[in-house]
């Protein structure tokens, strides 16, 4: 087949665009035809993108691990998908990506394909969508008539977040670029904090809940509008020690899960929620896809082609 690989350590140079074995399923997997990939630029500086989870070194690895395509082959012990089936998914980070013709992946990490979306635009919603989903309801306990500001906004995972927010009927506040603010205006935030033009803690208070996607010093200002019970999530670094008054912050990585897929597809399906595209790339060019993502200032995924 063929795949784009990784060969050693370092940036999108690092990435080589050919044949490599077909996998084979073994119990509890399935093999994927991949019709599309969703990247996540920084994923070339993770550890386990380069060791598997007993530390042992992986090189040569496939990058990419959000998918959308159809199942091709079914291993042991799989009763709930056969040959033929559309699917959508995210691959467990230390496991090979889905920059390839073809990809093993875990059954249970797999979830049917929304209806309403092509490949293309499946395939940029199971990392992000996850992760606002995670953030948000596993780990923030977002409820109905709560206020939760997301840093972010209109990146891949905070646009996905305020559209969740919405459909919780939250309060949402956003802060993002202002060349962003009428895109986030159209995803119904209640309010926009342009965070070239002022400091957010000076014109947002009494948060329930910090969404964090941007880290840094944005994570650090963030007790400032907090209340009482307020919770800190970041998707980008440890919050640190609270100030006095504070409820502990968080940070977590996104982990696979197919019943909260299923959620995301119901609400896809029903018209709640759609996922933006930046750039669409065939996978011969993904040097050029990690390249353009690097580059920052994304509106949306980056996704790889492959049929």
């Amino acid at each position: 087949m063929k795949a784009v690989r990784l060969h050693g350590r370092g940036g999108p140079e690092q990435l080589r665009y050919e044949d490599a074995p077909t996998p084979a399923p073994i119990g509890g997997e399935v093999r994927v035809r991949v019709q599309a990939a969703g990247i996540t630029p920084t994923e070339l500086t993770w550890t386990e993108t380069y060791q598997d989870r007993s530390g042992n070194p992986r090189l040569p690895s496939i990058p990419a691990h959000e998918l959308c395509g159809v199942v091709d082959a079914v291993g042991t012990e799989v009763d709930d998908l056969a040959v033929g089936d559309p699917v959508y998914g995210l691959i467990d980070f230390p496991r090979d990506g889905c920059a390839a013709e073809f990809v093993v992946v875990l059954a249970a990490d797999l979830a049917p394909a929304p209806r309403a979306l092509d490949p293309v635009h499946a395939a940029a919603m199971p990392l992000s969508g996850l992760t606002a989903w995670q953030a948000l309801f596993r780990h923030g306990r977002l409820e109905a008539g709560q206020r939760v500001l997301i840093h972010g906004a209109a990146g891949g995972v905070g646009s996905l977040a305020v559209q969740l927010a919405r459909w919780k009927r939250a309060h949402v506040v956003a802060t993002a670029s202002h060349r962003h603010e009428s895109f986030l205006r159209e995803l119904g935030v209640d309010q926009f904090v342009d965070y070239d033009a002022e400091p957010f803690e000076t014109v947002v208070s009494d948060v329930d809940l910090v969404l964090d996607t941007v880290g840094g010093e944005t994570l650090n200002r963030s007790w400032a509008v907090l209340n009482g019970t307020g919770r800190l999530i970041s998707i980008v670094e440890e919050p640190g020690r609270p100030p006095a008054g504070h409820v502990p912050g968080m940070f977590f990585i996104v982990a696979p899960s197919s019943p909260e897929l299923r959620e995301l597809t119901r609400l896809i399906d029903a018209g709640e929620l759609r996922p933006f595209v930046q750039s669409v790339f065939p996978l011969a060019r993904a040097r050029a896809a990690f390249e353009q993502g690097l580059a920052g200032h994304l509106r949306g995924k980056i996704v790889l082609q492959v049929e």
